[in-house]
């Protein structure tokens, strides 16, 4: 899920001095240590830098050179290295007899080198280019600057702390990301820090402030969220109509025509066609005009970060589940959305467990011994987690136990199939669920050990074709996840995106959208999968339809699957949907999965809660042009979300994030 963020992220932070050598910073993810990032002027003017991280078995490197004019301009910019998914890349940018050219593996381009100039931006940068960026800003006029290859970039001040014997000042740069990104600049100018909510860079000196940094940072941040929520969202003085709707039914899989549904405060009082009889009094009446009615959409699969909350709202996802976070973040996030203070939708949390080593996974809660996973499961359950997540280096003695110690507690537990164990063993040893459709193919791969890297997904390209889903082995699997009722979280959408693009290509999840997308986003969010390994390109384009043969046999089997992404909010379950409905599953038996089953499989389809449109339930629905029940791809038109009785117009919640329609 954090592939995107983290590829888009580094892109555009910074954490070095601008000026001189210094001390390497310290590249983090969630506390983590995970590379570095040196700064040194380099021979001939001009800086030089080195950076990289590893996380998983991925992560960039980037050695690049730049120098800047007096205006704090670039004029050149070669780098080279690989990126998150180790795919080589190079970058050159120069300004040469009035013209600026540059050519990178997203794009090649020219413009004349006007007297205002303007400012490139990388497609791959070291983090310490957003601070180059900072400064030019400071010296523009009204702190404005046009962006090469497209955009326009502005800077807004904000708080200063005290560290030892300088002042660090918080800048935020507009025009860059769907919310302003913040640098932390020191009383000379330099480049302190940069912390976002998985990411941080900074050098150690200043580690003991990243408390206080964060803190001013997040109140900013939350500042600016309770704007967009005061002014985005509508709360009807009184009573809500929606009349004239074509209701779906989840249950029983029906359209009715010409429905109308009356919503009180936060539930729905009453659902029945509509007579045209006159409104109650003092009640506000949204005229659906045939419009398609049906319950919120849920998304399983998410790591709550910036404004995903408000992405979800756009898409009509009403109800979702964190797989894992930064723990006590998360639950001040989900607070906020529960208030109505920052967008997003209704958030059941599943807690990460973790092993140790330098393959884990980027989370503090690392479990070696019983007496670790028995804290472990006892916070969760004591903060109104309601599953476990057992991650890829888990130890696999340790599952069956923890999964006793969950159960005992009254949470499911699910995830990723720990390194050395298959599919088979981790459904003994407790889990209820598991998460991503590559761990069930790896299942009938034993000699595939060490799923904690990369490998796991571009292993599982090359064994698909050997899957028998005739075979008995497989009808033998089948058979226990029946009967163990085990289910499916697939996220088909993230491996269609890592094997049926090309390196600093869209993802094919967004590629109907990222045109829309502000300019310099749209560009961090390419680059979003692997490199086909020579000799495998024929694997490669079999891989998807192979899942999805596989999604429909489970389909056929009767296993349970909930729709989730793991990436980019909000527009990814669209993508998910549509191919479920490719494969083979009806289209209303999809959005049953998208609706009615998550709050049957996550204990929240009873009285007062939801998964269907009935008296009593909370109002959390959609309003759709079209008919997704026939054809899915009308899902993405999303006229109306209600969320607890409260109204979003999703083209005004786009317009808020800088989407042109």
């Amino acid at each position: 899920r954090r592939l995107l963020t983290i590829v888009a992220t580094l892109g555009i932070v910074v954490g070095a001095a601008p000026a001189q050598a210094r001390g390497d910073d310290d590249v983090r993810i969630h506390g983590v240590a995970v590379g570095t990032q040196s700064l040194q002027a380099s021979p001939g003017g001009g800086m030089q830098a080195d950076y990289g991280f590893s996380e998983r078995g991925r992560g960039d490197t980037i050695h690049a050179r730049w120098t800047v004019d007096a205006r704090g301009l670039p004029t050149r910019y070669d780098a080279q290295g690989n990126d998150y998914w180790k795919v080589p890349l190079a970058e050159h940018f120069e300004v040469d007899a009035g013209k600026a050219s540059w050519k990178n593996r997203i794009e090649a381009g020219s413009a004349d080198w006007s007297a205002a100039g303007a400012f490139y931006l990388p497609a791959n940068a070291p983090p310490e280019f957003m601070g180059v960026l900072a400064r030019a800003l400071l010296k523009a006029p009204g702190q404005r600057l046009k962006l090469l290859p497209a955009g326009e970039a502005w800077l807004e001040r904000g708080t200063r702390v005290a560290a030892g014997g300088r002042m660090l000042t918080l800048y935020r740069i507009g025009g860059i990301q769907f919310t302003p990104v913040p640098v932390w600049l020191d009383d000379k100018g330099e480049t302190a820090a940069v912390i976002d909510d998985w990411f941080e860079v900074l050098g150690a000196r200043l580690e003991p402030l990243l408390p206080r940094l964060q803190a001013a940072q997040n109140a900013a941040d939350q500042a600016w969220s309770a704007d967009v929520a005061r002014r985005l969202t509508h709360k009807p003085a009184g009573a809500l109509l929606i009349r004239h709707a074509r209701l779906f039914d989840p249950r029983d899989l029906a359209v009715r025509a010409d429905m109308r549904v009356l919503v009180q405060g936060e539930h729905v009082v009453r659902v029945d066609p509509d007579d045209d009889s006159p409104a109650p009094p003092a009640t506000e009446v949204i005229d659906a005009a045939g419009r398609f009615l049906m319950p919120g959409l849920w998304d399983v699969h998410q790591h709550f970060a910036g404004v995903d909350g408000t992405f979800d709202l756009i898409a009509g996802v009403t109800s979702a589940r964190d797989m894992a976070n930064d723990n006590v973040p998360l639950l001040a996030r989900v607070r906020r959305f529960d208030t109505g203070t920052e967008l997003g939708p209704r958030v059941t949390l599943a807690g990460i467990v973790e092993g140790t080593g330098p393959l884990a996974g980027p989370t503090d809660v690392r479990i070696e011994t019983l007496a670790q996973a028995q804290a472990a499961v006892d916070w969760y359950a004591a903060h109104g987690y309601e599953q476990i997540k057992i991650y890829s280096s888990f130890p696999p003695p340790l599952v069956r136990p923890i999964a006793d110690m969950a159960h005992a507690r009254g949470l499911r537990v699910s995830g990723h199939v720990p390194a050395f164990m298959i599919a088979r063993q981790f459904i003994d040893g407790g889990a209820d669920e598991i998460q991503h459709l590559n761990f069930i193919v790896l299942n009938f791969f034993p000699e595939v050990k060490d799923t904690r890297t990369k490998d796991r997904y571009t292993v599982m390209a090359e064994k698909l074709q050997g899957l028998d889903l005739a075979s008995p082995q497989f009808a033998d699997f089948l058979a226990l996840l029946q009967r163990r009722h085990t289910v499916l979280d697939p996220t088909v959408s993230v491996l269609e995106d890592l094997f049926s693009g090309a390196p600093g290509r869209c993802a094919r999840s967004l590629c109907a959208m990222i045109q829309r997308f502000p300019p310099v986003t749209r560009r961090t969010l390419l680059s979003g999968a692997v490199a086909v390994p020579p000799g495998e390109e024929d694997a490669y384009a079999k891989a998807l339809p192979a899942l999805l043969r596989l999604l429909k046999a489970l389909y056929d089997g009767g296993v349970t699957l909930m729709p989730g992404t793991d990436a980019f909010a909000g527009y990814t379950l669209h993508n998910e949907l549509a191919l479920y409905v490719q494969a083979g599953i009806p289209a209303p038996q999809v959005l049953r999965m998208a609706t009615l089953v998550p709050a049957q499989v996550l204990g929240v389809d009873g009285p007062g809660q939801r998964g269907f449109i009935a008296p009593g339930k909370q109002a959390d629905m959609l309003l759709v042009d079209g008919d997704p029940s026939t054809h899915i791809a009308d899902i993405r038109h999303v006229w109306r979300t209600i969320k607890g009785g409260q109204v979003y117009d999703p083209a005004a919640l786009e317009q808020a994030m800088g989407l042109s329609r």
